[in-house]
């Protein structure tokens, strides 16, 4: 049992991240709540308290969601990685079903563990913001209990889909065969993918009916703000489309960015790398392009309301006198929750590339025993994950630009009393920041595999099973 968890450190990372997000978040909307009903003449406080509670479980249901992706993503190339063994398991009798209930139960503990440190760190975490902020006066003493029930909810949250994304994640295990365990065993290449007809069309149709129920609620945004419900669901909808087809989405993507890192051999094996096995290029790459849409898709639909405001604050300065600073807080606030998510996403990208250079071990030992010499595999790693980073950072801005605009539209398309189209608001110093984080993500994601890499012996490496 211990040989199979040890390779499960970055799920249970991903699940205690998400756990301590979630468990901090309700404690701080809780003692907010606690500190305006200690101030409260007005009897508003119920008020604000339910709707900071609902913002809360808002966001915490977007970390959920991305930790859910992520975790799947992760078993995923967990599995891939024990192909051989799992193989072997069915050679001398072992079921598909047994393999996959074993990693199921791994998912399970997993999700317990993750779920009492994000319990006590989100607590930690909760208790020392409230006592820098009491010290400073930025919030007055209250009688807030940390011993609440509601936090159990997000921990129990964390088990439960960290659990049923490690068995969606494990569905690998029914497509090994006995055969591989003396045989080739690596991941599926584009010719096979090509061939999983199903899944493709069903990524088509949830695209297509997506983008179509967008538009309607950009329409009835016109006349109604109702109509960005509607836009809501139709870029769930469509998002999910691009997530089931991201092994046809993204390598288009991937290997028009491997262009700009030159031609020498590492760059040009670096860019192959990314697009030879599109199924693990996807798992690397989806859960950060979710990520920098969130935080994109939020940040235009602010910019666009910025504008709107500050055309209406022209015409009517003494009405909206202010109201410039309110808003920049909001957006830094929530630009800072939405942010969490798009870091779980990140590590997710780091952890997915760390095992998939620990499973190349015979490509690496290949490529010294050919002649490759130890900065040359560097390089390799660093172009690779500076791929993948770059094309998951622009995919995810430009989906976070169409969907930000289209929800600003569906919200303040008839705010005036008539039809307005909403031009689209331009966060350039988001964009900034974002290229700015990848470039970091990409050196922390290169670091431990390039040394792994560099590592690698081309005997030992070509005598491993």
């Amino acid at each position: 049992m211990h040989t199979r968890l040890k390779d499960q450190w970055p799920t249970l990372l991903v699940a205690a991240l998400a756990g301590t997000f979630g468990v901090a978040l309700l404690h701080i909307t809780g003692l907010l709540a606690a500190a305006i009903a200690a101030d409260d003449v007005t009897g508003e406080s119920a008020t604000v308290a339910l709707m900071l509670g609902i913002v809360a479980v808002v966001f915490i249901v977007i970390a959920v969601y991305v930790s859910a992706i992520v975790t799947a993503n992760t078993v995923s190339t967990v599995v891939a990685g024990r192909t051989r063994l799992i193989a072997l398991l069915r050679l001398i009798g072992s079921s598909a079903r047994a393999q996959r209930a074993q990693i199921a139960r791994e998912g399970l503990l997993i999700g317990l563990i993750g779920a009492v440190i994000g319990v006590v760190a989100g607590t930690a975490i909760a208790f020392g913001i409230e006592q820098v902020a009491v010290a400073n006066d930025l919030m007055p003493a209250t009688d807030y209990g940390y011993l609440n029930a509601m936090v159990v909810l997000p921990a129990i949250a964390v088990v439960i889909t960290t659990w049923l994304a490690s068995w969606v994640g494990s569905r690998r295990v029914l497509r090994v065969r006995p055969i591989q365990a003396i045989g080739n065993a690596n991941e599926q290449d584009r010719e096979e993918l090509g061939r999983r007809r199903g899944r493709n069309i069903t990524a088509l149709v949830l695209f297509v009916v997506g983008i179509g129920l967008l538009v309607a609620g950009v329409v009835w945004g016109l006349t109604e703000p109702y109509g960005v419900l509607v836009g809501m669901i139709g870029g769930l909808v469509s998002f999910t489309g691009i997530v089931l087809g991201a092994h046809v989405v993204m390598p288009p993507v991937l290997r028009l960015v491997g262009r700009l890192f030159g031609s020498s051999p590492a760059a040009r094996l670096a860019a192959e790398n990314a697009v030879r096995h599109p199924e693990r290029s996807s798992r690397m790459t989806i859960g950060l392009v979710i990520g920098v849409t969130l935080v994109t898709t939020f940040s235009v639909t602010m910019e666009s309301y910025r504008a709107m405001l500050v055309a209406a604050q022209r015409a009517q300065p003494e009405m909206y006198a202010g109201i410039d600073e309110m808003l920049n807080v909001t957006v830094a606030v929530f630009t800072v929750l939405i942010g969490f998510s798009a870091l779980i996403a990140a590590i997710g990208m780091v952890n997915t590339l760390s095992l998939s250079v620990m499973q190349r071990t015979r490509e690496l030992g290949l490529l010294r025993a050919l002649g490759f010499d130890r900065r040359q595999l560097r390089h390799m790693i660093v172009v690779e994950s500076a791929a993948l980073t770059l094309a998951a950072t622009v995919t995810g801005i430009a989906l976070g630009f169409g969907y930000g605009w289209a929800g600003a539209q569906a919200l303040l398309g008839g705010a005036q009393g008539e039809p307005t189209f909403v031009l689209p608001g331009i966060p350039w110093a988001l964009f900034g920041g974002l290229l700015v984080a990848a470039g970091v993500l990409t050196l922390v994601a290169s670091v431990a595999p390039a040394r792994r890499a560099m590592r690698v012996s081309p005997v030992v490496a070509l005598a491993v099973d």
